[in-house]
């Protein structure tokens, strides 16, 4: 249950619009090595540079796995809100609240670290945490537990389990990009680092579970998770085949994405801009709450180790080219961008002028 008062109902009320559905672009990660792979790589590319955001299929996650995890995940959202308070300190729990600086949505949510094994485990505990600062929600649920507990139970073994296959996905994507971008093979500071971003033992990565509650009577569009970008360098998404996420084009105006219940869709995100010197794009987004059916989403954040310095990559600044941004560490970047709202533009403070 996601409980708000009259007037932060007011501050989450949208227009009864409805978009006109986004043109998304498909990409095949089975594709087998030829022109087939090639093909693939150039789809990826271009949808990328295009919308910064496509689908993928082939992507050999079992749907049974997707199926369980996503069943789990409601029946743990049915639960009595007092039950699921007392999850804070073993899964992350959290409501309404999307990071620490007055953000609003009705949702209610999951937010759990990424292991170097790929096992997700409660930002109350985890070492580090995400943009834009949804842990802080989370955290705060959980400060007045007296002994947090281990996680335990199916909901968790279905998360751990599904968290690694996701993560299979982003890195599968990056080689795929990597070689689109002309740059596979290209030694440490070309493709095999997009891939390596996400795999390292202290890669920065997280899982969030959304769950978005049917609107309330009178309310005829509500936000469910205001605009903004990505921090990450990749975000790999699934919902239950419901509607509600829409991202912006490049003109500004918004466009709904048609739900798909075979295919995860991929974001880029903020790093992966910087790292392309601007040639893809972060894709702005949000989700909107205007159905009588539940939403369940499951998104997995590819980010960086909290150290690694993130700059242009070398290879893609075609004949010396001028870097749009200076160089900063994922630890900077997160630091920075706790300090703003969630529809803000982070990246603007990066720029070279």
């Amino acid at each position: 249950m996601v409980v708000f008062a009259k007037g932060e109902l007011e501050q989450i009320a949208l227009p009864a619009a409805e978009p006109p559905p986004a043109d998304v672009r498909s990409v095949d990660l089975s594709a087998p090595s030829g022109p087939a792979r090639e093909a693939a790589a150039r789809a990826l590319v271009a949808a990328c540079e295009e919308h910064g955001f496509f689908r993928v299929m082939g992507h050999g996650v079992p749907p049974e796995l997707v199926r369980a995890a996503e069943a789990a995940a409601a029946r743990f959202f049915a639960r009595p809100q007092g039950e699921k308070e007392q999850e804070a300190p073993t899964l992350g729990y959290g409501s309404k609240r999307i990071g620490g600086n007055g953000d609003l949505g009705w949702v209610e949510y999951l937010l759990l670290g990424v292991t170097p094994s790929g096992a997700a485990v409660p930002t109350a505990s985890a070492s580090s945490s995400t943009l834009p600062c949804a842990a802080a929600a989370a955290a705060t649920a959980a400060a007045g537990a007296s002994s947090p507990s281990e996680p335990t139970g199916p909901l968790r073994d279905l998360l751990d389990e599904y968290t690694v296959a996701v993560r299979r996905i982003a890195c599968a994507v990056l080689e795929l990009m990597a070689e689109g971008l002309g740059i596979a093979g290209a030694g440490a500071g070309g493709g095999d680092s997009l891939a390596r971003l996400v795999t390292r033992a202290d890669s920065d990565c997280m899982l969030r579970v959304n769950h978005y509650p049917p609107r309330p009577a009178l309310n005829p569009s509500l936000t469910g998770f205001g605009e903004h970008t990505d921090p990450q360098v990749i975000s790999v998404l699934r919902a239950n085949g419901t509607s509600g996420l829409e991202i912006a084009l490049r003109d500004g105006a918004w466009a709904s994405v048609p739900p798909d219940g075979d295919a995860f869709f991929v974001n880029v995100g903020d790093t992966l801009q910087v790292l392309t010197n601007g040639r893809f794009r972060s894709v702005r987004h949000r989700v909107v709450v205007n159905s009588e059916k539940s939403r369940v989403s499951m998104v997995f954040f590819g980010g960086p180790p909290p150290g690694e310095r993130l700059a242009p990559l070398p290879q893609l600044l075609v004949d010396g080219g001028r870097s749009r941004y200076r160089d900063f560490t994922w630890s900077e970047f997160k630091t920075s961008g706790c300090r703003t709202r969630l529809a803000e533009d982070r990246l603007s403070r990066f720029e070279n002028k």
